[in-house]
């Protein structure tokens, strides 16, 4: 009986985080499968959490603004510029 070395479990794969990337499901830049992981952004080197949309490429991202909805209830956003890094946690 020979012994053969126990790989590990692999790791579930992450696909490769978009340079465009929105929370909204609606949205033609969501990408569910980016979401089944822990998703993190910097902006101009602070960690945000209440990030719903962002772009690398262009250096921004989308925010609420307050409590402040649209319409049909949902929040109203505001575009802030700086340097974009969006990360796995």
């Amino acid at each position: 009986m020979t012994s053969e070395p126990t790989t590990p479990p692999a790791a579930p794969e992450r696909p490769e985080l978009p340079d465009h990337l929105s929370v909204d499901p609606r949205s033609p830049h969501h990408v569910a499968a980016v979401f089944e992981h822990d998703v993190g952004i910097r902006l101009n080197g602070k960690e945000r959490h209440d990030v719903e949309e962002y772009c690398i490429s262009e250096g921004w991202v989308k925010v609420p603004a307050g409590k402040t909805v649209d319409r049909r209830g949902r929040p109203l956003l505001i575009k802030i510029k700086g340097a974009v890094e969006a990360f796995y946690r």
